[in-house]
């Protein structure tokens, strides 16, 4: 989860984000997940903001904590999430200028799975304001395997009595990771086994269970060399406002870091609005050069025919100034011509 935000983080110059999440103090499933948000993230600037369930949610307080972010990702219940967005949208923080994540755990609707309708007077509204909120949850698949699984698991748990279970018509995280961590088991034994290993040998057993891939019932299974699970994360957007309906966008796949837009992909709708302009990608960034270069253009031509003016008008008066010394000194010279002639003609009147 933390190696996908960073990379969507990475990818579109985003540099701040709040994380507001729900600590029950008991399982801790939202802080453990944003624990390894905010510690991978730390070249970034990431602010906490926790509540506890017998709190009061105060969005009020939440919303006053966004204004100096950019990103917001939220882990917690499904009501509460949808509490935030209708204030969020009420302030016209919906409109672009802010980024709104959801982190869905386990698959289920319990953590907030995208679901804005409740049949209350605040569809409308909070349809609009989802309209502004991305999902992140484990890998989508659209695999037949995958959906006869679910089926099967639904019929299991209904034949067990569980009516009143939320979720049962979702698979949980939980449930398809021990349907894959068995068929990586069977794989590896199966293995051991051939080369002459004894079911018993666990280190013959778990090695071959290191640095390798393997179709799941969900999709392709990728371990380390460590022998951990690299995760593989689907983003999800409502492309349909009109409807209200969510699909995914994009996936993750954490084995090569990398990511898989698909062709409901939007760039507008992930490009920052408004005050966080300056952080939009980089076609933004040319847009905001041409703009000043044709200002340049326009103050430079107004200056050049200012001067231009200027020198017609200096000019003019130096001409006319030079006349005027001109025709000045033209003056002196013949006072001073006709004084000197009556001077020598004195001066020889005397002689």
């Amino acid at each position: 989860m933390a190696e996908t935000f960073t990379a969507m983080f990475e990818h579109f110059t985003w540099k701040s984000a709040l994380l507001v999440y729900e600590d029950d103090k008991q399982e801790r499933n939202c802080y453990f997940t944003l624990e390894g948000v905010f510690h991978l993230m730390a070249d970034f600037n990431i602010k906490v903001y926790p509540f506890f369930p017998e709190d009061r949610l105060d969005t009020d307080d939440i919303l006053q904590s966004i204004y100096d972010t950019e990103v917001v990702i939220m882990c917690m219940g499904a009501d509460k999430i949808r509490e935030i967005m209708l204030a969020a949208h009420r302030r016209r923080l919906t409109n672009g200028s802010y980024m709104f994540f959801n982190v869905e755990l386990f698959n289920a609707s319990s953590y907030g799975n995208g679901s804005w309708r409740r049949g209350d007077k605040y569809d409308s509204d909070a349809r609009q304001a989802y309209a502004s909120l991305n999902t992140v949850t484990l890998l989508r698949t659209v695999k037949p395997e995958f959906e006869n699984f679910s089926m099967e698991m639904k019929k299991s748990t209904e034949e067990t009595g569980l009516h009143d279970c939320r979720d049962c018509g979702s698979v949980n995280m939980f449930v398809e990771g021990f349907h894959d961590a068995m068929m990586l088991y069977s794989i590896a034994l199966h293995e051991a086994m051939k080369s002459g290993y004894s079911k018993k040998n666990g280190t013959a057993i778990t090695s071959r269970m290191w640095n390798r891939t393997f179709e799941g019932i969900a999709g392709q299974v990728s371990m380390d060399d460590n022998g951990d699970r690299n995760g593989d994360f689907s983003l999800m957007s409502m492309t349909n406002v009109e409807e209200g309906t969510y699909e995914v966008v994009a996936n993750y796949f954490g084995v090569n870091g990398t990511f898989q837009m698909l062709p409901a992909f939007n760039t507008d709708h992930f490009t920052l609005k408004g005050r966080h302009k300056a952080h939009a990608e980089m076609p933004e960034k040319s847009c905001g050069l041409g703009v000043s270069a044709l200002t340049g253009v326009i103050v430079g031509a107004v200056l050049g025919t200012a001067m231009l003016i200027a020198f017609y008008f200096f000019r003019k008066n130096y001409r006319i100034t030079i006349e005027r010394r001109a025709h000045s000194e033209e003056g002196d010279t013949r006072k001073h011509r006709q004084l000197r002639e009556d001077s020598i003609r004195s001066n020889f009147s005397a002689a």
